[in-house]
């Protein structure tokens, strides 16, 4: 491999030909497949409101299986008895991990 200091002014041309031939090229891919992506989402999105709005039931309190839910079994909204089936707690566990850590284990996260 050459230097730059060594290198003639044809071959200096020639690899800053090769360097923006390659750059200009790879710039174009990226805008390509960038315009791909964002034409793939838009799609989508369509797809997904079009078939949102063709839906007979749109909302999730809307349905006769939710209703028959509440009626025979959680009784009315924010009951106590949804409150303790429909909602969740956090729990803290990085105490555990300090402490598997400090005994020497090498955890894969």
């Amino acid at each position: 491999m050459q230097t730059i200091s060594k290198m003639t002014r044809r071959q200096f041309v020639k690899v800053a030909g090769v360097t923006a031939g390659a750059v200009l090229y790879l710039w174009n891919f990226t805008k390509l497949t960038y315009a791909a992506v964002k034409d793939t989402i838009a799609q989508r999105q369509s797809a997904v409101y079009e078939h949102d709005t063709k839906m007979k039931i749109r909302k999730s309190q809307d349905s006769p299986a939710i209703h028959k839910i509440y009626k025979e079994f959680l009784h009315e909204p924010c009951s106590h008895m949804s409150h303790h089936f429909l909602h969740t707690h956090y729990n803290d566990r990085s105490g555990r991990i300090k402490l598997l850590k400090e005994s020497g284990l090498k955890l894969k996260v």
